[in-house]
């Protein structure tokens, strides 16, 4: 295999081209960092007009082998299972580091494999995987406006630490992963010890040079491996279809949008949905899909200019507005804590229970088998979004919601020799329209308030949502749910009135400038300020 290596620090990154090993894939990338190696194979399938989508079937696949650490899996079997929760949410994270990156209304299906197959218990596989996967997409035939670079980043002594192992990041209390292009971010998740926001902006300018010579690497790997890239699928609309469709809806749609209550807004979008389509059902048969998109994407440009233009949101809120707040505690009678917190239409029913030393979670990870005393489980029952659909097990959404949520407020949970109890807390979230993440954090403080956990200090959780047009920006605190689909960014952020704990950036459009990050970090501040100030009028300390 041909290698190349880039030295960050005293790190070195080294790059394999490992198409001449997985011979039937579109490209195959091996990175390596210390003894750690990531195996990243991208496949790719056509799409064609008999079989319809208005959507990107992205599938991110993100699997730690046992045998990368000299280990034979547990368990009757002897071998790996359905993945653990710790590879969905590093899966997560690399999906959307790609997902934006990829042309706009694509419909032909990736697939992108990351395997762990070599671990030397320091560096992780998450951003490996994330340089690997962005790698093989650069020499694949797939259409991708990457590459894109990915680090790992500590903070000790007053020095930031490039691609940080394990150890230096549980002795620093700070955890950055970050991805980006040329000065633009894609994908951050934070988790730390109530950390400043000046320190996580400054973390962020000293990843930009380094994140380039990543993408340098990989620029020079598309110019001597890469392969021709193939024209995108995307939905053909018949001619006039836009025009007719746009003509019946022009009307009516900002309406139907300016209804209040969402579950009345999206009942109206519906019934114009099926009215459109029944009047040009015998014009254009068999162009539901297109007529939906069509929609779709007409629905959010009205919406995103309503904003633009009237610095008003579609619920009446100004863009600094967060909506009406309503909590209360120790409303289940034979829990230890219980809380609500509604936000709108979001409605957080959040339960802590204690237990003993018997009830703590082993977590059977290839490094050490560790012990967890605090967990946080987020449920999202069809009952949130008034579907019909029968219950499961968890969700990739419901693992990765709940592990952000357990991120902010891991850092307050008081060592055991304070507290000698096992954690459990739980969000069922009751109405879903926006945030139900920093809604269970919030939550999720209150009721370990109640429960009497000897917290310090509430935590709360704000997402902020963006809307742009060229260099014109606006953003929207407290986000809805209409505003995180037909938006740019959800922008999680949660802490105390100390700092930050946890944060997790997810977006739609080709990277974030510092200068749009520093102004949703101010207004996250902001918001969970006046969120802090009432949740203390709740229950100021614990019981």
């Amino acid at each position: 295999m041909d290698k190349y290596s880039l030295k960050i620090g005293d790190r070195t990154l080294t790059l394999y081209i490992a198409n001449d090993l997985v011979l039937q894939s579109s490209g195959a990338v091996i990175a390596q960092m210390g003894d750690t190696m990531v195996l990243a194979a991208v496949t790719y399938k056509r799409a064609d007009q008999k079989n319809k989508r208005d959507f990107l079937p992205l599938l991110v696949e993100y699997r730690e082998e046992a045998y990368a650490a000299g280990k034979i899996p547990g368990g009757f079997f002897r071998r790996e299972g359905k993945p653990r929760d710790k590879e969905i949410i590093y899966g997560r994270a690399i999906d959307r580091s790609l997902r934006p990156l990829f042309p706009k209304g694509m419909t032909d299906e990736i697939e992108i494999e990351v395997f762990l197959i070599s671990y030397d218990m320091e560096f992780e596989g998450n951003f490996l995987g994330a340089i690997a996967a962005s790698a093989a997409l650069t020499i694949s035939e797939v259409p991708f406006n990457g590459p894109i670079g990915v680090m790992r980043i500590t903070y000790k002594d007053g020095n930031f630490i490039p691609f940080a192992t394990n150890k230096e990041v549980e002795e620093a209390g700070f955890d950055l992963v970050v991805a980006g292009t040329y000065g633009k971010f894609h994908m951050i998740e934070f988790g730390g010890r109530e950390v400043p926001e000046d320190l996580i902006l400054s973390a962020l300018e000293y990843a930009i040079p380094n994140i380039e010579l990543m993408i340098n690497l990989q620029e020079e790997l598309r110019e001597k491996y890469g392969k021709e890239k193939f024209e995108p699928t995307k939905l053909i609309y018949p001619e006039g279809l836009y025009e007719d469709v746009i003509s019946l809806a022009k009307d009516r749609v900002l309406d139907a949008l300016l209804t209040p209550v969402k579950g009345e807004r999206n009942e109206a979008l519906d019934n114009l949905k099926k009215e459109i389509i029944s009047q040009l059902s015998e014009k254009y048969p068999g162009m539901e899909v297109e007529i939906g998109d069509i929609l779709y994407n007409y629905e959010a440009e009205v919406m995103r200019n309503y904003i633009l233009e009237n610095n008003k949101r579609i619920d009446g809120r100004d863009l600094n507005q967060i909506r009406p707040l309503y909590a209360e505690v120790g409303l289940l009678p034979r829990v230890h804590g219980s809380a609500i917190f509604k936000r709108g239409e979001t409605v957080a029913l959040v339960s802590t229970t204690l237990g003993t030393k018997e009830d703590v979670q082993i977590m059977t990870e290839l490094d050490v088998e560790d012990i967890k005393r605090f967990m946080l489980h987020y449920n999202f029952p069809p009952m949130s979004t008034g579907e019909v659909k029968p219950l499961r097990g968890p969700s990739r959404r419901e693992i990765g919601h709940g592990n952000l949520a357990e991120r902010a407020l891991e850092p307050l949970i008081p060592d055991e020799d304070k507290f000698p109890y096992t954690i459990r807390v739980v969000s069922d979230i009751l109405s879903s329209n926006g945030s139900t993440s920093m809604a269970s954090v919030c939550g999720g403080s209150l009721s370990l308030m109640d429960a009497g956990v000897p917290i310090e200090r509430h935590v709360a959780g704000i997402s902020i949502g963006l809307i742009t047009s060229g260099e014109n920006y606006k953003l929207l605190t407290d986000i809805q749910g209409m505003e995180d689909f037909f938006g740019d960014m959800d922008f999680k952020v949660a802490g105390t009135d100390r700092g930050i704990t946890a944060i997790q950036l997810d977006i739609k459009i080709d990277g974030l400038k510092m200068n749009i990050i520093n102004d949703a970090l101010q207004r996250a501040k902001e918001a969970r300020g006046e969120i802090l100030d009432f949740m203390y009028k709740v229950i100021e300390k614990p019981r």
